[in-house]
C-alpha cells in the first residue's frame, strides 16, 4: 500500500506539472545524438533504404506525368500505338514501385528493430549499474515502462522520419516538378495556403511532446499497479479486495486513456491542418485552370496530369505533417531514455581501484553512519568480524542489521566512517572484485523463471559435472531432486513458485558453494522454514562455512549460540558483543531478546 500510494502521488504530481518531464535536450541535439550512437553504424543499410525510398517516391511523379499522354494521345486522339507503350510504362512504374517498397520496408524494419533492441540492452545495463538507492525512488513499473514502452516508441520514428526524408520528400519533389512543368501559376495557386501551416505546427509540436510525456508517466503507474496485483494475488484473495483493486486499476486506466486521447488528437491535428491547406490549394487551382482549359490554352491531359500530381502530393504532405507529431512523441521518450543513460552511478570502481587476492578476510566497521533520507539507520557503528571465524549480528527489528551487508558489498556507501576489508577501505577497491568476495544466502531467495540448473549456475559455463554434484550434495539439493521427473531441467516457475521455501534456500546454498568465496553472508536463511527444512538448510550451511569468514544475521538466537562472536545492534549502534555465555551473564539486550524468544516458544 505504501508503494501504491507513492506511485499514485508521483502520478498526480507529474500530471499537475510539479514534476515536469525533462526537455533539456532539444530536437537537433537528440537527432545528432541518436545518429551518432545508433544509426551511424548502420549507414550502409540506411543509404540503400533511402535510395530505394527515393525510387519508390519518384514513381508517384512518373505516374502522374504519364496521365498526359494517356488522356491526350490515347483517349482523345485514339492512338493505338501510344496505348501499348503507355500501358507498358505504367505497369513498369507500378512494378518498380512495388519492388522498391517491399525492399525498403524490410530494411527499415531491420534497422528499427535492431536499434530498439540495442537501446533496451543499454537501458537494462545502465539500470543494473546504478546504485541501490535509485530503486528506492523508482518503482518497477516505471522502469519496465522505460525499457519497454519508451524504447519501443523510438522504433516507429526511424521509419517515419527516414521514410519521410527518403520517400515522401522525393515524391513531393517529383510531383511538384510535374506540376511546374505543366503550369507554374497553377502550382503557386496550389501551395497558396502553405504559410498557414507554420504557426499551428509550432504550437502542436510542443503540445504533443508534453502530452506524450504525461502518457508515459501514466503508463508507468499502470504497470506498477499490475505488478503489485499479480505479485500480491494471494493477499488480495485472502482479504477479498478484488473489487477494490479492480477499481483502483480502472481509475488509473481511465486517466491514462484520457491522456492518450488528448495526445492522439494533437498528433492528428497536423495532418488535419494539411487537409485544410490542401482544400484551399485545390479551389485555387480549379479557379485558375478552368479558364485556361476552356480557352484551349491547356489540354485535358495536361490538367489531369497536373491535378493528379497535386492530388497525389497531398498524401505525402499529410505524412510529412504527421512526422512532427511522431517525432515529438519519440522525443518525449528519448528525454526519458537519456535521463537514465546520462545518469552516472553514485557507486562505481574508483580510478586505479585496488585489488585483493586474499582468503577469509577480516572485515571491520569503523564509526559508520548511514541515513536513508531523513531516517538515520546506523549511528557510529563499529565492530570487527575476525578472519576465518563466524560473527553473528543480532538485534531488534529495524536495528540496521541487513544494511551492514549492503555496505560491505558497496550496494550503498556510508555517509561517514569506513568499512574495511583487511584494512582496505572498500571505497578504494575494484568494485567487481569486491563483490566477487561475497556469497549470500538470504531469507528471500531470488530465483528466475528458468530451470534448476540455470538457477544454480547463474550463467557460468566453467562448472564441471563433478563440481555441480558436490554443490548439490553439500546443499542437500540432491535430497529433493529425485522428486522432479526432469531433475535439474525442471522449470521452477516465476520467482521459484514451484519450489518450497526450504528447497529455494538449498538452491541458494548450492549457488554459494559453487561460488566458493572468501566471505559467506547469511541473512536469516532459516527464519521462515519449518523444523525439518531448517535442519537440512542449517546442515548445508555448516558444511559450507568452513574456512570462510562468515557473518550471520539471525532472528532465532538458538542458531547463533556457537558463533565465535555475537554482535548486538540496537538503533544503529553496537550495544554488546561477545560469546553467547558472556552475553547471557551481562543481562543486557541479548539476554532480554533470548528470554523473550524462550517465553514465546513455551506459549
Amino acid at each position: 500500500m505504501v508503494l501504491q500510494s507513492a506511485c499514485h502521488q508521483l502520478l498526480e504530481q507529474q500530471l499537475a506539472g510539479k514534476d515536469k518531464i525533462s526537455t533539456r535536450i532539444n530536437s537537433r541535439q537528440l537527432i545528432a545524438r541518436v545518429w551518432r550512437e545508433y544509426l551511424a553504424k548502420r549507414w550502409p543499410l540506411l543509404l540503400i533504404a533511402t535510395l530505394l525510398m527515393a525510387i519508390e517516391g519518384s514513381m508517384a511523379g512518373a505516374l502522374s506525368y504519364m496521365l498526359q499522354p494517356m488522356f491526350d494521345l490515347v483517349f482523345i486522339q485514339g492512338d493505338q500505338d501510344a496505348l501499348t507503350w503507355v500501358c507498358g510504362v505504367i505497369f513498369g512504374i507500378s512494378l518498380l514501385r512495388a519492388v522498391t517498397g517491399i525492399a525498403q520496408r524490410t530494411l527499415m524494419s531491420k534497422i528499427a528493430n535492431e536499434t530498439v533492441a540495442e537501446l533496451k540492452k543499454n537501458m537494462l545495463r545502465k539500470f543494473m549499474a546504478l546504485e541501490s538507492g535509485f530503486f528506492l525512488d523508482h518503482s518497477p513499473g516505471e522502469l519496465v515502462t522505460r525499457v519497454q514502452e519508451d524504447t519501443g516508441a523510438i522504433g516507429s520514428v526511424w521509419t517515419a522520419v527516414i521514410r519521410g526524408a527518403g520517400r515522401d520528400s522525393i515524391a513531393l519533389i517529383s510531383l511538384f516538378a510535374v506540376a511546374i512543368s505543366v503550369d507554374i501559376t497553377w502550382t503557386l495557386a496550389a501551395v497558396i495556403g502553405t504559410p498557414l501551416l507554420i504557426l499551428p505546427s509550432m504550437v502542436l509540436q510542443r503540445y504533443v511532446r508534453k502530452k506524450i510525456g504525461f502518457v508515459r508517466v501514466a503508463v508507468s503507474a499502470l504497470t506498477t499497479r499490475l505488478d503489485e496485483i499479480f505479485h500480491g494475488i494471494d493477499a488480495i484473495k485472502f482479504n477479498a479486495i478484488e473489487d477494490y483493486q479492480a477499481k483502483q486499476f480502472g481509475d488509473k486506466l481511465d486517466h491514462t486513456v484520457r491522456q492518450q486521447i488528448k495526445s492522439a488528437a494533437a498528433m492528428s491535428s497536423m495532418p488535419g491542418v494539411v487537409d485544410v491547406v490542401t482544400g484551399i490549394g485545390l479551389v485555387a487551382v480549379l479557379f485558375f485552370a478552368a479558364g485556361d482549359i476552356i480557352s484551349g490554352e491547356k489540354t485535358v491531359g495536361q490538367f489531369m496530369s497536373f491535378f493528379t500530381a497535386i492530388a497525389l502530393a497531398f498524401e505525402p504532405m499529410r505524412r510529412l505533417g504527421g512526422i512532427a507529431g511522431v517525432w515529438q512523441a519519440a522525443a518525449a521518450s528519448l528525454d526519458r531514455i537519456y535521463e537514465i543513460l546520462d545518469r552516472e552511478p553514485k557507486i562505481s570502481t574508483p580510478k586505479n581501484g585496488m585489488s585483493l587476492t586474499i582468503t577469509a578476510p577480516e572485515i571491520q566497521f569503523d564509526a559508520v553512519q548511514l541515513a536513508y533520507g531523513e531516517k538515520q539507520i546506523l549511528q557510529g557503528l563499529s565492530f570487527t568480524a575476525e578472519a576465518g571465524k563466524t560473527t553473528a549480528i543480532v538485534g531488534p527489528s529495524a536495528a540496521g542489521k541487513t544494511t551492514l551487508y549492503r555496505l560491505m558489498a558497496r550496494m550503498v556507501d556510508a555517509d561517514k566512517g569506513r568499512v574495511l576489508v583487511n584494512g582496505q577501505d572498500v571505497k578504494t577497491l575494484d568494485l567487481g572484485q569486491l563483490r566477487a568476495m561475497f556469497s549470500i544466502v538470504a531469507q528471500d531467495t531470488l530465483l528466475f523463471d528458468e530451470t534448476l540448473r540455470e538457477n544454480i549456475l547463474l550463467g557460468r559455463s566453467d562448472v564441471t559435472d563433478a563440481e555441480l554434484d558436490v554443490a548439490l550434495n553439500a546443499a542437500n539439493v540432491s535430497e529433493f531432486l529425485d522428486s522432479f521427473p526432469d531433475g535439474l531441467e525442471t522449470e521452477v516457475g516465476p520467482r521459484g513458485a514451484r519450489l518450497s521455501g526450504g528447497q529455494r534456500q538449498r538452491v541458494a546454498i548450492a549457488r554459494a558453494v559453487l561460488r566458493n568465496t572468501p566471505v559467506l553472508l547469511l541473512d536469516e536463511p532459516t527464519s521462515a522454514l519449518d523444523a525439518k527444512s531448517e535442519k537440512l538448510v542449517q546442515a548445508a550451511i555448516d558444511k559450507m562455512g568452513r574456512g570462510q569468514t562468515v557473518l550471520v544475521i539471525a532472528h532465532r538466537l538458538s542458531t547463533v549460540i556457537n558463533a565465535d562472536k555475537i554482535i548486538v545492534v540496537d538503533q544503529g549502534r553496537v550495544v554488546e558483543e561477545g560469546k553467547h555465555a558472556t552475553l547471557m551473564k551481562q543481562g543486557g539486550v541479548y539476554r532480554m531478546l533470548h528470554d523473550l524468544q524462550n517465553a514465546a516458544a513455551k506459549e
